[in-house]
């Protein structure tokens, strides 16, 4: 694929380091005798950090192949690694969505956190940035830095400000993140040496491969992104980590970092290695399949609102999967408008959890009800939220389902029809929560004490419900940006790389 040197500003440069800057600034200087100003610090380093971002979309080319706003220069020479940064179709918005979370989640920190502010705001600064990094890097040791960076300021976040079982559940998360990335280690090194010692993700595209290289490369690379997506049957940390984590990690988690996992997929194992992603195809496609269908289940049997939205993450990211290894560019579209779809409504269910958690001190479904009575103005962004979950016509919700639902038919008519009843059980464990927490009359004396929304929690989920109703209603500007790059994806896969 063609690439040409960007004269604009260094955008993606400025995008991943002034977080980065602002995070290690807060932390230099913030302490909590002066809270006030670390919280407004982060607010300024965040808000800036997504203007930065907007520039992209703005100048973004919708007809041009290859990647756009090039950055190159060497880093470690002697081994010919690259300081090599680029975006095409598939990682544009990926770029202003984790800037955009990042805002909502200093926002929704401003009052809950008291200890330790400026560590919080600062470790989500930086994650933020390191993040960013794994969408743009074009150099394989580059985006593995990244990668494996953002573990880093996420384990300390839950370890720090989580729950009761915070210790055990962030050693559980930094264990099955960083062990399903070491094989993906030995893959790049792999592929740096039969590429003729480069570390260019754009040369490992056009390396020949056998097919016993391509599989073993498919597994490494398998075994990082089916962890953090995450894949059954290795998605068991996720609802640990998800109930122990603080609010805004929940939805950093969920909103961005599953998604580094699925973009690995587009930008490493379909590409890389074409002829194994067809061979293993049935498998990635049987498993998302469980992934809909049996974690739905299991999420309809949850008490904990936190781990029914884990586990409703789980299947929906399910769809992101079954997507891309249909081979077909509406369910490949399908599966990247999800993952976007998919960070605004998770984000936001767990900082709907969030606000009910931070009044009345329980995640359990069984101690509201009638929360309507006493939240009027919180419930109907709950609900709004939910129908979204479940894939409710005119959100975002439903356009990455839809797509996907298409592009399966279009291959399979069963497995369209199996991925199909993910909205059966995603309206009933969302509405069925939506049901017991919101309507009713008020159950106890704590839902009878709940106080409504402020303005600083309304501007909070008035943000991200504006973008869940927007890319519902138009998800043309979402579409347009992917379908050249899909289309070159595509008919890259399609050819043989074996020599």
């Amino acid at each position: 694929m063609m690439q040409s040197i960007s004269t604009l500003p260094p955008f993606l440069s400025l995008a991943i380091w002034v977080p980065i800057a602002f995070g290690l600034l807060v932390l230099a200087f913030g302490r909590d005798s002066n809270a006030g100003m670390v919280r407004v610090g982060s607010l300024i380093g965040s808000l800036v950090s997504f203007a930065l971002t907007l520039p992209l979309i703005s100048h973004f080319d919708n007809a041009a192949h290859g990647m756009q706003f090039v950055e190159k220069s060497p880093w470690i020479e002697r081994f010919n690694i690259l300081y090599s940064l680029g975006i095409d179709g598939l990682s544009l918005w990926f770029v202003p969505l984790t800037a955009f979370i990042t805002v909502i989640v200093v926002i929704s920190a401003w009052q809950v956190i008291q200890k330790r502010v400026a560590q919080y705001m600062g470790a989500f600064l930086i994650l933020s940035g390191l993040m960013i990094g794994v969408f743009c890097a074009m150099d394989g040791l580059l985006f593995y830095f990244f990668f494996e960076a953002t573990l880093i300021p996420m384990y300390i976040i839950i370890g720090i400000w989580g729950g009761e079982n915070r210790v055990y559940a962030s050693f559980k998360f930094f264990l099955y993140t960083f062990f399903g990335s070491l094989l993906t280690l030995i893959a790049i090194i792999y592929l740096y040496n039969v590429s003729g010692g480069s570390f260019d993700i754009l040369t490992w595209h056009r390396t020949p491969l056998t097919m016993r290289e391509q599989i073993f490369i498919f597994i490494a690379f398998l075994m990082a992104f089916a962890v953090k997506v995450p894949m059954f049957p290795v998605h068991t940390w996720l609802p640990d980590v998800h109930v122990e984590a603080p609010t805004g990690g929940s939805a950093v988690l969920a909103a961005i970092m599953l998604k580094l996992g699925a973009y690995g997929f587009v930008r490493f194992s379909l590409p890389i290695t074409p002829d194994a992603s067809h061979y293993m195809a049935n498998f990635i496609i049987t498993l998302s399949l469980i992934a809909v269908v049996y974690i739905g289940l299991v999420a309809l049997v949850q008490k904990d609102m936190k781990k029914l939205v884990a586990y409703s993450s789980i299947a929906h990211m399910g769809f992101v999967t079954l997507g891309f290894f249909l081979f077909n560019d509406m369910a490949v579209q399908g599966g990247l408008v999800q993952m976007i779809s998919h960070g605004f409504i998770s984000g936001a269910m767990f900082l709907c959890i969030g606000v009910l958690y931070d009044r009345a001190h329980s995640r359990q479904i069984a101690d509201y009800g009638g929360v309507v009575n006493k939240m009027p103005k919180f419930a109907a962004l709950f609900i709004f939220f939910s129908m979204a979950n479940c894939g409710l016509p005119a959100t975002s919700g439903f356009v990455g389902e839809f797509m996907v639902i298409l592009g399966a038919v279009k291959a399979n008519f069963w497995i369209g029809m199996i991925a199909a009843t993910a909205l059966i059980f995603g309206a009933a464990y969302s509405l069925w929560m939506a049901k017991r927490v919101i309507f009713g009359k008020v159950a106890n004396h704590h839902v009878a004490e709940l106080t409504d929304i402020g303005a600083r929690e309304f501007v909070m989920l008035g943000l991200l419900a504006a973008a869940v109703l927007a890319m519902g209603l138009y998800p043309a500007p979402f579409t347009d940006t992917m379908q050249t790059s899909v289309a070159d994806l595509l008919a890259h896969v399609a050819h043989s790389k074996l020599p």
